[in-house]
């Protein structure tokens, strides 16, 4: 399970809403760990209002 301290870090800066694509591309931009990036790919396709709104997604998948 990763952290959502780490999540978040990947995803500073990011500009909500976002959808799937915007957030795993910002997160490989800003150097994500492997760990991390697996976890946003496995997020659902959707639109994310905000940062609280990923991390759901990922400690509910």
């Amino acid at each position: 399970m990763v952290s959502p301290i780490e999540i978040q870090k990947a995803l500073g800066g990011m500009e909500y809403p976002a959808d799937k694509d915007a957030i795993v591309k910002h997160a490989e931009s800003s150097g994500a760990g492997d760990d991390v990036m697996e976890a946003l790919r496995g997020l659902p396709e959707r639109s994310y209002e905000r940062p609280t709104d990923v991390n759901e997604a990922i400690s509910n998948s």
